[in-house]
């Protein structure tokens, strides 16, 4: 399957825009026209919208999308309770809130047989699932594709792959999304997760994070001072064109509903949508595509300034959850301390690492793992770094040997007691603060 998947995944077509009413069909004609719901759907079909807002909320925020599919989605059994593995959900409450810096290697290989769903295993997060509100943090290792298809009805899932290609089967299409890409399945959106490359017996699969974000939806930040460019550009975002399977046979089928994984077999594959129009869709983006904006004379600029999508909540500027990606970039401030400088903040930040090494930390910190400091944690740059940066001859630097990016939300996050307790977990963190001696000289 995974050769087959790789093949089908470098000849994917896509269409191109954020938040677009996009329309596509894979077969002619059965798009309607002029109408959402014809008294006969075209071609036998059915019509079905798949709300991911209320419907009276405000056109620039309401998402939904018209689905013309071969059987509707109510087909289908009862949904029975099934095991929830590594998978864990808001209200976190069993451990409570670390005011400690917590730093992770990545996650050990799985056992053999593990696809993307039962490879989830979740770090952490704030909020209450079932009021819609905060997020959870989410790691992932996975050695074979899925043959059963997944739902999110608790929030959106934003995949940022650390290792190992993916192709996404969903209701709208397909998406092919590598390390260095991400991609978001909305909330309730069926899918299934495929791995490009084979892993050998025991070897290395794919690998990576994910940021099940139970708000409101991720959107693009506005931009201000910056103008009408810059970040990331809408029309770097592609979504699926139309493709449908049309399987008859029994076909597992996971939903996640407040923190359960609950599992029905259907007699056919709900991933059988011919045609769609709308905007609540998937999207697959690249990060080198990110329009870094950074300064030009000194001064460090604060990391808001790498935000690729934002979920708003009541307040305006408080985000439920920043995404945030630290893309190469020139670095070319005049007395300046170049790397991020030390921090305490009110938002809670998670940090992972896709490719090579982050400009804040000389060791430690690899490609899979992750660091969280949560509000009024004081970080910043270990003493290599520190020295480093101190004494360097300010010329123009370009950084381009890392990919990191960033969770950034406005409540702490409580970790999960397999986090907490995890033989992965990075027991010496704290010490990479403990060289930054006494430099003070007082005048005279």
């Amino acid at each position: 399957m995974s050769g087959d998947a790789r093949k089908t995944a470098e000849g994917l077509a896509h269409l191109s825009g954020f938040g677009n009413e996009h329309g596509s069909e894979a077969v002619p004609g059965a798009l309607p026209h002029g109408r959402n719901a014809p008294q006969r759907a075209p071609l036998g079909l059915y019509a079905e919208q798949l709300s991911g807002s209320a419907f009276t909320e405000p056109r620039a925020s309401n998402r939904r999308s018209w689905l013309y599919r071969i059987r509707p989605s109510a087909a289908h059994p009862a949904f029975t309770r099934t095991d929830n593995g590594a998978l864990r959900t808001a209200p976190f409450t069993e451990t409570v809130p670390d005011p400690n810096r917590l730093r992770w290697n990545p996650l050990p290989e799985p056992p053999a047989g593990t696809d993307f769903l039962a490879g989830l295993w979740t770090l952490g997060g704030n909020g209450d699932a079932s009021q819609r509100t905060g997020i959870a943090v989410h790691l992932y290792h996975a050695n074979t594709s899925m043959e059963r298809v997944f739902s999110d009805s608790d929030g959106e899932l934003l995949i940022v792959p650390e290792r190992g290609g993916l192709l996404l089967r969903t209701e709208f299409g397909l998406l092919h999304v590598e390390p260095g890409h991400i991609a978001l399945i909305p909330r309730g959106v069926r899918f299934r997760v495929e791995l490009l490359d084979p892993a050998p017996e025991g070897g290395p699969g794919a690998r990576g994070y994910v940021c099940e974000n139970y708000g409101a939806p991720f959107q693009l930040p506005d931009l201000g001072p910056i103008g009408a460019n810059g970040l990331a550009n809408a029309r770097d975002f592609l979504a699926p064109v139309a493709a449908y399977e049309d399987v008859e046979g029994p076909v597992e089928v996971v939903n996640k509903f407040c923190g359960n994984l609950w599992t029905a077999t259907y007699d056919h594959s709900p991933l059988d949508v011919v045609a769609w129009h709308g905007n609540h869709v998937p999207y697959v983006y690249d990060l080198r595509r990110f329009n870094v904006i950074g300064s030009i004379s000194y001064d460090h600029p604060d990391p808001s300034i790498f935000t690729v999508l934002t979920s708003p909540s009541d307040t305006p500027g408080l985000a439920g959850v920043d995404f945030v990606v630290f893309a190469p970039r020139w670095l070319v401030g005049e007395d300046t301390f170049r790397p991020p400088y030390f921090h305490r903040n009110v938002m809670s930040e998670y940090m992972g690492l896709i490719e090579g090494a982050y400009d804040a930390k000389a060791e430690g910190f690899v490609p899979g793992g992750g660091s969280l400091h949560n509000m009024m944690s004081a970080h910043g740059p270990d003493q290599e770094t520190f020295d480093r940066a101190s004494a360097a001859e300010l010329k123009p630097q370009k950084i381009d040997d890392g990919l990191a990016f960033m969770f950034e939300t406005r409540w702490p996050v409580t970790a999960t007691a397999q986090a907490a307790r995890a033989d992965h977990l990075q027991r010496g963190y704290d010490d990479v603060w403990k060289g930054l001696g006494r430099h003070f000289r007082p005048a005279g």
